[in-house]
């Protein structure tokens, strides 16, 4: 008996879906509630389970395609013949032994090549970022520890392999599932440990090799097409305008270093710089509500709640959770928030639901080292609030010149609704939260 695998309901407001990555291919036997296929959405990635025991049958939507809500993306067989499927195809699957540990001719060993390594642990693929670095860095992804959802490897995971001083193996034919990008890396380290003539022309005019594409063409995922259309709607509908101002991070830099290891032995949760932000951008809302308001046709809506969005970058595309009813957490509580929505945006288990109902945005892009920049508005918000990096530069206080850390700030907002002097009044106040804290932790 076949049972039909179907795209479930995706939230409200969304119809259809892209099919990812099956985790699976006919034949295997897969468990109930297992994950068989990755759909990407206009806002999330969600994995659909498999809905009894059995054999994977046949998949009858390939990667890339666009379904809708309720389509048969591919059956499960069970009872007897879940049985019989993979006696049946385990002679096609299995090579013969003299033929495995024959040597392959180069052209073979270019073919599969192209193939994706095989995954480091849990059937699941590096990520797209993760492989483009391993293919750099000559890695295999099987010596790549991952720390994604079970198992995969992420881009940081290959980071820490390198740091670690991981190193890419010998020779393209010591490793024949490792890609064609990574063949000439490989063939480097083997010049390197036994040097060999070149020549000169070779020196003078270095080619770009065959089995490296100029170009590759690849299809935008879903996510990533949203946030095209969604910030070039912005742009088109909303009368933008940034403001900018600096802040003087000396005390809140103090306090933190006074307070993180205690902040943390306490509440189990590190103290970041995000929860001053929060806390003082709420405080700036709070007099100057323009900022925290949208337009609907031709009225204005001004919320006297308050969810902030925190912008996070992840392999796929930047992703904005909303904290909800931030004014009524505690500095703990927003930390906690945040970096559970950190860790669940990168293994790309974020719901529909936390990605709804912001009224105001923080985007950080100093921790990528961004000196300076004009963020895009999250319509149908009115404001959204830019962080930069922190840099020691030389400013005036009391009539000399003192070092002190410093940060650029940029309010971008919808002069439709916000008016030039309250976006100045309301960095300003941002700027004086930050400046002195125990205003806004006194709610002054």
């Amino acid at each position: 008996m076949a049972i039909e695998i179907r795209v479930p309901t995706l939230g409200e407001s969304v119809t259809e879906a892209t099919v990812g990555q099956w985790f699976k291919k006919p034949g295997d036997a897969v468990k109930a509630d297992e994950p068989l296929v990755e759909l990407e959405t206009d806002k999330v990635t969600v994995e659909v389970p498999a809905p009894a025991a059995g054999v994977l049958g046949d998949i009858a939507v390939e990667a890339g395609a666009t379904v809708a809500v309720g389509a048969v993306l591919g059956h499960v067989s069970d009872g007897a013949g879940a049985a019989a499927q993979p006696a049946k195809t385990a002679p096609a699957a299995a090579p013969a032994p003299a033929k495995a540990e024959a040597p392959r001719p180069a052209a073979a060993v270019e073919s599969a090549g192209s193939a994706p390594a095989a995954p480091a642990g849990g059937g699941m693929p590096p990520s797209p970022a993760a492989r483009k670095a391993l293919d750099e860095a000559g890695l295999d992804a099987a010596s790549v520890q991952g720390s994604g959802k079970r198992g995969q490897v992420l881009k940081e995971d290959v980071a820490a392999a390198i740091e670690r001083g991981g190193t890419p193996p010998p020779s393209a034919a010591a490793a024949p599932a490792q890609s064609v990008v990574a063949a000439p890396a490989a063939q480097a380290m083997n010049y390197m440990t036994a040097p060999q003539p070149v020549p000169l022309q070779q020196v003078r005019a270095p080619s770009v090799p065959n089995d490296v594409a100029r170009e590759e063409r690849v299809k935008m995922t879903r996510l990533r097409q949203t946030i095209a259309r969604r910030l070039k709607d912005a742009q088109n509908t909303a009368a933008m305008l940034t403001t900018f101002n600096d802040v003087d991070m000396t005390n809140v830099m103090a306090l933190r270093n006074q307070y993180k290891d205690l902040f943390e032995k306490r509440h189990g949760t590190k103290l970041g710089f995000m929860s001053f932000f929060v806390k003082a951008c709420i405080q700036a809302l709070k007099e100057i509500p323009a900022v925290n308001a949208e337009i609907d046709g031709t009225d204005l809506i001004y919320k006297n709640y308050y969810h902030v969005g925190v912008a996070v970058g992840t392999d796929k595309g930047l992703v904005v959770p909303v904290v909800r009813e931030a004014d009524r957490l505690t500095l703990a509580e927003i930390e906690a928030k945040i970096a559970e929505f950190g860790k669940r945006a990168r293994d790309g288990r974020l719901g529909i639901e936390d990605m709804q109902g912001g009224t105001f945005t923080i985007t950080n892009g100093g921790v990528y080292g961004s000196m300076m920049s004009t963020p895009i508005l999250n319509a149908p918000q009115s404001g959204i609030l830019g962080m930069h990096r922190i840099e020691q530069r030389p400013v005036v206080r009391n009539g000399e010149v003192v070092v002190r850390p410093m940060m650029y700030l940029a309010l971008s907002y919808d002069h439709r609704i916000v008016d030039g002097k309250e976006a100045v009044t309301f960095l300003v106040r941002v700027k004086e939260n930050l400046e002195d804290p125990q205003r806004f932790l006194l709610e002054l």
